[in-house]
């Protein structure tokens, strides 16, 4: 068993917060010259979800760091030359391409894997591989169809087959057509100098445990694992070695890990204003959220309508560093409308007035709408805030 170096940093939780707001890429002046490419390398991952909103969740991740990027703009640079693949990491993610040989661990875990949901049907999968060698890039459609049924889960024997050598690394998602995956074989996509699994696995968790790190800033072992999924002894087996270095976090019960960059200097500079999605990295695990903002969120698109507190897809928002509210967003025409907005008291009006104006101007929407306030009383000093910005 490795003997773990005693912590010889102690950070305020303070500290903590502003440590994880500079690594996420939320405090101080935006590196807008590596834009989105720059973005996704700095997280190392960027969550994909299929629900859209004001924008699905990939392209609000950079607007939340940079301002009102253009949704094209954000685009082409995950798919322009290969510079990203997705692959399963927290979830369904974004990456940079050039962490492809880091997930060898993953893909061959995927190849020993026993047992599956979908059954394989013979000759399938050299089918699908066949095909894309000859015709491909090709949606799941294309190559035959995705599904038997209209069941969303209800894959046919072709989308089976190319999911699974996604999974095996065959094959790579080269661009989203109308959130369609559109596969390629990956000896075309990933360039030639990263397409291998050479790397064994403790030399692949070691560098995502880093990663994590990185882009945490500072973290317990539950959050440094899930950032990439991780499990919790794969973690142990490595991070002695990740270069991560243990500290201490008042008010943390848990031992933690920092990147020594971020413990170098004391983060200092702008605070970004501005919605969130629920899926960014910054408070996509909950209990680490509470740890470090005293904020409880929760996702309730997946709860019953009658159930729900704060909305379908509330937005937390995220000004001078704390998440100080909670907007439920939706569409009309040209307004954006704040079906329920949240605010955690009157402090909180500005800056829910200024994120809300300025993911409506990002959208090109031209007004904003309020639908219901909590607490209500807040309503009328909101209403009068987006006024005034929206002149």
């Amino acid at each position: 068993m490795t003997t773990l170096p005693r912590p010889t940093t102690t950070l305020t939780a303070d500290d903590a917060r502003r440590i994880v707001l500079r690594a996420q890429g939320l405090l101080g002046a935006p590196d807008r010259r590596a834009g989105v490419r720059g973005v996704l390398r700095r997280l190392g991952a960027v969550q994909l979800d299929t629900i859209s909103v004001l924008a699905r969740s990939h392209e609000l991740v950079p607007y939340a760091r940079l301002g009102a990027v253009g949704r094209r703009t954000v685009e082409a640079a995950y798919w322009t030359d290969t510079h990203a693949f997705e692959y399963w990491s927290h979830a369904a993610c974004l990456l940079p391409i050039e962490e492809w040989p880091y997930f060898a661990f993953r893909r061959r875990a995927y190849r020993d894997r026993p047992h599956w949901h979908h059954e394989l049907p013979d000759g399938a999968y050299d089918q699908v591989v066949k095909q894309l060698r000859t015709e491909g890039p090709l949606t799941a459609t294309e190559l035959g169809g995705a599904k038997k049924t209209n069941d969303w889960w209800d894959w046919s024997g072709t989308k089976v087959a190319v999911e699974r050598a996604l999974m095996y690394g065959e094959v790579v998602c080269v661009e989203r057509r109308g959130w369609k995956r559109v596969y390629d074989l990956a000896e075309r996509a990933v360039p030639a100098a990263l397409l291998h699994d050479e790397l064994d696995d403790a030399e692949c968790l070691r560098r995502l445990v880093r990663l994590a790190g990185e882009a945490l800033g500072v973290g317990t072992r539950a959050d440094i694992a899930d950032y990439h999924r991780l499990r919790g002894e794969q973690v142990d087996s490595v991070i002695a070695d990740s270069g991560l270095v243990p500290v201490e976090v008042e008010g943390w019960a848990k031992p933690a890990w920092a990147d020594p960059a971020a413990l170098a200097t004391p983060p200092r500079g702008r605070h970004r204003t501005t919605l969130l999605s629920p899926f960014d990295s910054l408070i996509w695990e909950r209990a680490r959220t509470e740890r470090i903002f005293g904020f409880t969120h929760r996702l309730e698109a997946y709860v019953p309508k009658p159930k729900r507190v704060h909305g379908y897809f509330a937005m937390p928002v995220l000004a001078g560093g704390r998440l100080v509210g909670r907007v439920d967003p939706a569409r009309q025409g040209r307004a954006l409308v704040a079906k329920q907005v949240t605010l955690d008291g009157p402090k909180a009006v500005p800056a829910v007035a200024r994120a809300l104006t300025e993911a409506a101007s990002w959208v090109d929407c031209t007004d904003v709408r309020v639908e219901r306030v909590d607490p209500p009383e807040l309503r009328e000093p909101l209403t009068r805030e987006l006024a005034g910005l929206l002149g």
